[in-house]
């Protein structure tokens, strides 16, 4: 068979398509929890810690600034200065937690509403040999 042939049969299975539509709507999806977070959780994050918190501009210098270099992430990027940019992964982080909760909470739901209610369980059978047993019980009470 063909390499061709064998990508062809590959592409078209309905997994690798559902994955591929997977992946595009949760590029949209992740774009949409970055704003959410970016726009409206961390405003709401600085009015509670008393001012404009933007954790992108948080970071730790770990070499020499050359003079007249402005003291932002961008412009010590710029300049070639190693920087620790902890703000950006809190950032990330936030929105990875974000994101993990409304994909588990998506899920708990489609699980709920997929899988049949649960029915009472069956009273357990009783054996026979019980059954005569009180067959006997009640007829030693007559």
């Amino acid at each position: 068979m063909s390499m061709m042939k064998e990508f062809k049969e590959f592409a078209v299975k309905g997994n690798v398509m559902d994955l591929a539509v997977g992946v595009i709507i949760g590029g949209a999806f992740g774009k949409i929890v970055e704003s959410v977070v970016a726009d409206l959780i961390m405003p709401i994050v600085a009015l509670i810690l008393g001012g404009r918190l933007d954790f992108s501009n948080m970071f730790i210098i770990l070499g020499s600034v050359p003079p007249g270099t402005a003291q932002t992430l961008d412009a010590l990027k710029k300049a070639g200065v190693p920087v620790l940019a902890y703000g950006s992964f809190l950032t990330i982080a936030v929105n990875f937690v974000i994101l993990a909760f409304i994909i588990f909470m998506m899920i708990k739901q489609v699980n709920r509403l997929r899988s049949p209610p649960a029915e009472a369980p069956a009273e357990p059978v009783t054996p026979e040999d019980v059954l005569l047993l009180r067959e006997i019980r009640d007829s030693l009470k007559k």
